[in-house]
């Protein structure tokens, strides 16, 4: 059985409501406004704005995954490439 990881990763140029659109797109069902659940996963959602030079600010997301080490790899992996994508 593989250990239990948990991994936390920010992305910028997204928001919350398009990052639970890709986790439920990757197989996971929302259970609550900012949680994400799948077949031995979950995922947590929160935002915050930050601040990108003097006159700047832009949202970051920041995504908790935790579950199986052989579950989370692909899946960090795979919603990594669809969150990059959108964000430019």
């Amino acid at each position: 059985m593989a250990a239990t990881v948990r991994i936390e990763r920010s992305f910028r140029g997204i928001s919350e409501r398009l990052a639970v659109r890709y986790l439920t797109n990757l197989g996971g069902e929302r259970t609550a406004e900012d949680v994400v659940e799948g077949d031995g996963w979950s995922a947590s959602v929160d935002s915050e704005q930050v601040g990108v030079g003097p006159t700047l600010s832009l949202t970051e997301v920041t995504v908790v995954f935790e579950g199986g080490e052989d579950r989370l790899e692909s899946l960090v992996e795979q919603f990594a490439r669809k969150a990059m994508r959108a964000g430019g």
